[in-house]
């Protein structure tokens, strides 16, 4: 496929990833946290459209794994960048397993259970993630200061995961992490989305 289509299905692909996680975390994941009866019991649809949301970005994830090895199979990092990517959508759809089952629960702490064992293996999904946008930095190398966000990224997304896992007092420390984590992401990441919708594949 001609590098430059290649490249804007990538970045739409990214784009559906961003809003359908938008919706699935900050409107129906929060919801269920914050009121998990109400929500379960008389806003079952939105749970129901937030799983599907995790799922579309499952789906898009492995897209955009494969039009990021189409526009740098040269590299000699990008096979290894996209098993990375991969291993993170594959545990990010056994995760979505533990949303589904609150559809049928009718206890608060039954349900905060199923949300808690979903977010611990999207948790350790991240971690793979974070290995594939350290590489991918690598791999892209332009703009720089695109791919040192990226890095930035990769490494808070698994020191993060290491965190939640060997602090006992994680909790202490949850916002800070959140905002190490978001800030370079949300920049880089969007940044390299319209990168790739602008300029990518244009290159000679």
């Amino acid at each position: 496929m001609d590098k430059r289509k290649l490249s804007i299905i990538t970045g739409i692909s990214y784009l559906i990833i961003f809003f359908a996680a938008i919706f699935a975390n900050f409107v129906m994941l929060e919801s269920i946290k914050q009121n998990p009866l109400g929500t379960i019991r008389l806003n079952h649809m939105s749970v129901r459209f937030g799983i599907l949301a995790f799922l579309i970005t499952v789906l898009f994830d492995v897209v955009v794994a494969w039009g990021l090895f189409g526009l740098y199979r040269k590299n000699k990092l990008t096979r290894l960048s996209t098993y990375f990517r991969l291993m993170h959508a594959a545990i990010m759809g056994v995760a979505v397993f533990a949303l589904v089952l609150i559809l049928n629960l009718d206890s608060a702490d039954e349900i905060l259970y199923q949300v808690n064992v979903f977010e611990i293996i999207w948790l350790i999904g991240l971690f793979f993630f974070g290995a594939h946008l350290i590489l991918l930095s690598n791999i892209i190398k332009k703009p720089k200061w695109i791919a040192a966000f990226l890095t930035a990224a990769g490494v808070m997304y698994m020191v993060d995961t290491a965190a939640h896992f060997l602090l006992p007092n994680y909790a202490e420390f949850a916002g800070i992490f959140l905002a190490l984590v978001a800030v370079p992401s949300i920049f880089g990441e969007m940044a390299f989305t319209v990168w790739l919708l602008v300029k990518g594949g244009k290159e000679k």
